[in-house]
């Protein structure tokens, strides 16, 4: 076995499933055994955010680890963003990054794709992963890539591994992965006491569950935990999606005075609230209608549990959710759900679409076929994602990148085989949606909805002065045949069912429908979300 087949061995022993990649000359030798081997099936693209973007999703959709391979330089540098997102946002990302062989790199001459240094791009990298190795000993790789890969899969966050590309065929023994670590049975038992003890004594306890629930493959134990403890659960604004499909007393997704104020009341009226793998950032909570209290919240998040001032370390989250199963016997009166009501009924008629209609049609189109996992970009489609029933979704929440929405359901139909729907805006599909031309090689086919209002529009609801938000029309339905997809531009309530019915029974090439909305007119989960920082501001100001 040589280094590499060891590397990709253990990553399928990590939960890898595929590899998204673009080659290079520093990353060909690598790239030539992961295709001669077959051992993990490789998905080239177009550009390396798109590749970053598209392992992130995988990863965060399958409860695996996403892989993304790229050369040295230009190619690792260009998908920095990427993986500053995935960090940022708790998802388990490979990145594979070929270097300079061990020879040239001592041959006292600048090397092309070189920055400052031929170490800068590994320092680059420890600022956005959580742990890194260059495999420049084949003795030393097995137990680096152990180390590596379990950090990875333990965290939850990226790691970085780079392949010399003289070292890639050298002979390495298999990677033993990593013992899992041993927690503290007493300080989790203590942990779990003071828990339960917090939400017996609270008058109206809630549970939150954010996005590490997903990470460390968790519903299912949460949705049979949530049914237990009798409580009402609601998914932070980044957790949006889970539980969608598990019998659980969930009321809805939190978002302050952006969110339905039954769900918000519930929240920030709670004295016993548990934040179950939620991330404490503005995207969560910086519209809350009333001030939260986080010291007398209940914390677990990055394998610690913090209550009022005082923390037990070095409790992960499965480790806890087990420990709260193992002493709350199933709940003999449930909880009663209210649930949200979601809109359907379309009135496909001659009127001009708003971002409300799309949700109602897209609701509509569930009804009928089943639910599709949503993998949506930043801007107004995500906030119309509010409106839409509960199913599997990946976005950009908290990093709040544009661009992740197109490559990320690609990589949700490379990792589940499920036809995504994609909702992205005008501004994001000129960064990535070009993505879309490498469907026709693999077999893919999602449903896209491109809202165009011409407009970087969120940016505009916050300076409505500036010119600079403005776009132009670039016609992107006619440009799918080019790219071996279907392409339809629709402007009002009717076209747009007919063209959802259309791409729904048209299997095998992308369906790709460029929404035209008019500029200012906004979804209603946005309208209040800008409404409500407004209102802060001004207060702050004041």
């Amino acid at each position: 076995m040589n280094l590499t087949e060891s590397l990709l061995h253990a990553l399928v022993d990590h939960g890898a499933r595929q590899i998204f990649g673009i080659p290079g000359d520093f990353a060909l030798p690598y790239f030539r055994i992961i295709e001669q081997t077959g051992i993990l099936p490789l998905h080239t693209l177009s550009h390396e955010p798109g590749v970053g973007f598209a392992a992130d999703a995988a990863a965060r959709v399958q409860g695996g680890i996403g892989v993304a391979a790229v050369t040295y330089g230009a190619g690792a540098l260009n998908m920095i963003n990427a993986v500053a997102a995935a960090y940022a946002e708790k998802s388990p990302l490979v990145v594979l990054s070929g270097g300079p062989g061990l020879g040239e790199s001592q041959s006292g001459l600048l090397l092309h794709h070189q920055a400052k240094t031929l170490d800068s791009q590994f320092r680059i990298f420890q600022e956005i992963t959580c742990d890194q190795v260059r495999l420049d000993d084949a003795a030393r790789a097995p137990a680096d890539i152990a180390r590596v890969l379990g950090n990875c899969v333990r965290n939850s966050l990226p790691v970085y591994i780079e392949i010399p590309r003289d070292m890639v065929a050298r002979p390495c023994a298999p990677v033993l992965r990593e013992a899992p670590r041993a927690v503290d049975a007493d300080a989790l038992a203590a942990c779990v006491d003071e828990i339960l003890g917090r939400l017996r004594a609270a008058r109206a306890p809630v549970l939150m569950a954010g996005i590490e629930v997903r990470r460390f493959g968790l519903e299912d134990k949460v949705a049979e935990l949530s049914r237990r403890l009798g409580i009402p659960v609601v998914t932070s604004f980044m957790g949006r999606g889970l539980l969608a499909d598990h019998d659980a007393p969930l009321m809805g997704t939190y978002m302050g005075l952006a969110g339905l104020p039954e769900v918000s009341a519930l929240v920030e009226d709670s004295d016993g609230l548990f934040l179950l793998g939620v991330i404490i950032s503005d995207t969560n909570f910086a519209v809350s209608g009333k001030h939260i209290d986080l010291r007398r919240t209940i914390q677990a998040l990055e394998a610690r549990v913090t209550m009022g001032y005082h923390t037990y370390a070095d409790i992960p989250l499965d480790a806890l959710v087990d420990g709260l199963l193992a002493r709350v016997a199933p709940a003999e009166a449930h909880f009663g759900v209210d649930r949200p009501a979601f809109p359907h009924g379309l009135l496909a008629d001659e009127a001009t679409i708003a971002p409300a209609d799309i949700a109602c049609a897209v609701n509509d189109l569930m009804a009928a076929h089943g639910k599709l996992p949503i993998a949506s970009d930043m801007g107004d489609c995500l906030f119309t994602a509010m409106d839409i029933e509960h199913t599997a979704l990946v976005a950009p929440g908290y990093y709040a990148t544009m661009g992740f929405g197109v490559p990320a359901g690609l990589g949700v139909q490379a990792a589940t085989g499920q036809r995504p729907l994609i909702l992205v805006g005008d501004g994001a599909f000129q960064m990535t949606g070009w993505e879309l031309g490498n469907c026709r090689r693999y077999g893919w086919d999602p449903i896209v909805l491109l809202f165009n209002n011409a407009s970087w529009e969120m940016l505009r609801t916050f300076q409505p002065e500036s010119g600079f938000n403005d776009l132009d029309d670039w016609g992107f339905a006619q440009m799918a045949a080019g790219m071996g997809g279907d392409g339809v531009r629709v402007r009002t309530r009717a076209e747009l069912k007919a063209a959802l019915d259309k791409a729904i029974a048209t299997r095998g090439r992308f369906q790709l429908i460029e929404v035209m909305i008019p500029r200012g007119v906004l979804s209603e989960s946005l309208s209040r979300f800008v409404n409500a920082v407004k209102r802060l501001n001004a207060a702050k100001a004041g």
